[in-house]
């Protein structure tokens, strides 16, 4: 079915009112499934203002203005919390972060469409449109995907397009889930949706912010103030409710980090520290913050991935397992990033007996089990036409 074509479902409805949104949740509890989605604004805040939730059920297409005056979700996040009604998001985590953020809680029970086709073959990470088309034949409008949603009123064009995003998913969905029962992975699609119905996934502790700068220094003591000064900027955007950019670059994070300033001059000696941070309360904290670090015990600074691998990984031994990942995906029609990250690999490479994911379940079965038995020079790699694939090897030329 092409976009021109005669639509399957009714036109959408907008929902401005709670009794309107209670009445539309009433229905959709009858529901098997529904299908999910928002429109939010994020650009210009650390926290994530939703602007529009879009909802469909068998009968019913809805596009919630959540910035209607007096409007009152409390319905929707009992649809929410109904474990008969199955949510149909793709690509759900930043949805999910919305709800969780707003109410502690998380939709249940979940189905995520991005990480079911990453089961079901459809590579990597497949776009929303790219999945559309392959299961439906629709086409997806891109026009207002960078539209100001925050803006009043919703213009008709707006709620066709949002609206399009749930009644495409409602069919995409059935064929997939359809095609995973057939292959007996829908199993595999559950071990996933565990992680992401998981409220720690969405728990934004500032003191583990340090680690999305991926420093590559193992010195110790620097991590420690880097830890600090990470923390330090994470609670002012939140505070301040502005991206974590726009209160200091994480380039000057990691200057003020190797510094480690213990005045305010030491501050703006830091290029692009802001003069109107370093001198007032949030300066004296961020500089509290360092002194702290600096003073820690040798047992509370970070461990480094050295110390904790003991070693570092042999860049061969990594190649062939990267090697054998491709593989064994290839085999099975899986992403190999659902398998197994680089990160995995390397651990797996220096540790003997990490706890990865790898290792366990369905993915043990596809990969762990062969990635072990290579490490143990049980088998080995050999090109065979066009695939690569194990050769065991005799026992005796073992290690």
């Amino acid at each position: 079915m092409s976009q021109r074509a005669k639509p399957a479902f009714p036109d959408p409805v907008l929902i401005e009112t709670t009794d309107a949104l209670a009445a539309l949740c009433a229905r959709l509890a009858a529901a098997e499934f529904v299908t999910v989605d928002t429109e939010f604004m994020r650009e210009r805040t650390y926290w994530p203002e939703l602007c529009v939730v879009q909802i469909a059920g068998p009968e019913d297409v809805a596009v919630i203005d959540a910035l209607a005056p007096g409007l009152d979700l409390a319905p929707l996040y009992a649809l929410f919390d109904d474990e008969r009604v199955t949510k149909v998001f793709h690509a759900a985590r930043q949805d999910l972060e919305i709800f969780h953020l707003r109410t502690g809680r998380l939709p249940t029970p979940l189905f995520d469409t991005q990480v079911a086709a990453m089961v079901a073959g459809f590579g990597d990470q497949v776009g929303y449109d790219a999945l559309i088309a392959a299961l439906t034949g629709a086409t997806i409008d891109k026009a207002f995907r960078f539209s100001d949603w925050s803006a009043r009123p919703l213009t008709p064009q707006q709620i066709a397009y949002a609206a399009a995003d749930v009644t495409h998913l409602r069919r995409a969905y059935v064929k997939l889930r359809a095609r995973l029962e057939r292959s007996g992975r829908l199993a595999w699609v559950a071990e996933e949706m565990a992680a992401l119905a998981d409220p720690a996934t969405y728990r934004l502790d500032p003191e583990e912010a340090w680690q999305r700068l991926k420093p590559r220094s193992t010195n110790r003591r620097f991590l420690a103030v880097l830890r600090a000064v990470a923390a330090w900027r994470e609670r002012e955007a939140q505070r301040l409710n502005i991206p974590r950019q726009r209160v200091v670059k994480d380039e000057t994070v990691l200057e003020v980090a190797a510094q480690a300033p213990s005045d305010v001059a030491g501050l703006l000696r830091a290029r692009g520290f802001p003069r109107s941070l370093a001198e007032g309360k949030s300066g004296a904290a961020l500089l509290a913050a360092i002194s702290a670090a600096k003073a820690l015990p040798e047992e509370a600074l970070p461990e480094v991935e050295e110390r904790r691998n003991g070693g570092r990984a042999s860049p061969a031994l990594v190649a062939l397992l990267k090697v054998l990942l491709a593989a064994k995906c290839e085999e099975h029609d899986v992403a190999q990033r659902l398998v197994a990250s680089a990160e995995d690999l390397e651990r797996l490479a220096a540790e003997d007996e990490p706890d990865l994911p790898c290792l366990h379940g369905w993915r043990r079965a596809v990969f762990g089990e062969a990635a072990l038995a290579l490490k143990a020079g049980k088998v080995a790699l050999s090109a065979a036409g066009r695939r690569v694939s194990l050769v065991p090897l005799p026992s005796t030329a073992a290690g």
